[in-house]
């Protein structure tokens, strides 16, 4: 005789046994379920200090939540120094390749509505040698382009994307100038770069080019940080207003 077995599923699940097998019938999925993928800003990295985080309260996916309300589910996926493609070399910074962890983390979420996200600013450190075009397309090609085309497991649907802007480095920081070399000019490029790449593959976008950094010059104050959230808060209302499966 077959072992019983259980599927579990990440929304309102009704089971129905027959003949020892579970039959699983997603029945109820009206919740929303959105995933915030990026790097230290999504981790909520407070500026100038040894790798301390903004609790829940301040953090822009924790804040994006309770903007929303119950009817959302926000997934954090924030990871510092996470990159693009490029490979950080630092003891302890291994599987910074964002390129090489997308899928699996798709999937492992899935289903998905909604993909945040916001990265590229690993990828303005000098030692990497990019240019704002060069990030652009990398950004294009291993993100955008492949989070539109996974499609879930569960049902007929690819997420949605924003597509987030760079806040502007601050080079006049000593953090800053050690690492971002020619940075600020790059980081502001990149908002009308970001912008195009939304429009060509019908994505949605925001900017997050006016918020303020901390004293370090890279890292997202409090109040930047409560700022993207309603950012964010205002385009997901706009789209899922009257969106229906």
């Amino acid at each position: 005789m077959p072992k019983r077995c259980t599927t579990y599923y990440p929304t309102n699940t009704r089971f129905i046994y027959k003949n020892d097998f579970i039959f699983s019938i997603m029945n109820n999925m009206t919740k929303k379920r959105i995933l915030c993928f990026g790097d230290s800003y999504t981790w909520g990295y407070i500026p100038d200090t040894n790798h301390e985080r903004f609790p829940d309260d301040i953090r822009f996916p924790k804040v994006l939540q309770k903007l929303l309300g119950e009817n959302f589910e926000i997934i954090e996926e924030g990871l510092n120094s996470r990159t693009l493609v490029n490979k950080d070399t630092r003891p302890g910074k291994e599987g910074r390749n964002g390129s090489q962890y997308l899928i699996p983390c798709l999937d492992s979420h899935d289903p998905l509505d909604l993909v945040i996200i916001m990265l590229g600013t690993n990828e303005l450190k000098h030692k990497f040698k990019n240019s704002p075009e060069e990030i652009g397309n990398l950004l294009e090609k291993h993100f955008i382009q492949v989070i539109l085309k996974r499609k879930s497991q569960f049902r007929n649907t690819s997420p949605q994307v924003i597509i987030v802007s760079l806040p502007l480095i601050n080079e006049q920081t000593e953090y800053a100038l050690q690492r971002y070399v020619g940075g600020t000019e790059k980081s502001k490029k990149l908002k009308n770069i970001y912008s195009k790449i939304a429009k060509k593959n019908k994505c949605h976008f925001v900017s997050a080019s006016e918020l303020k950094v901390g004293s370090d010059g890279v890292h997202l104050t409090k109040e930047s940080h409560k700022a993207l959230a309603n950012k964010l808060n205002e385009k997901i209302e706009s789209y899922f207003k009257n969106f229906q499966y």
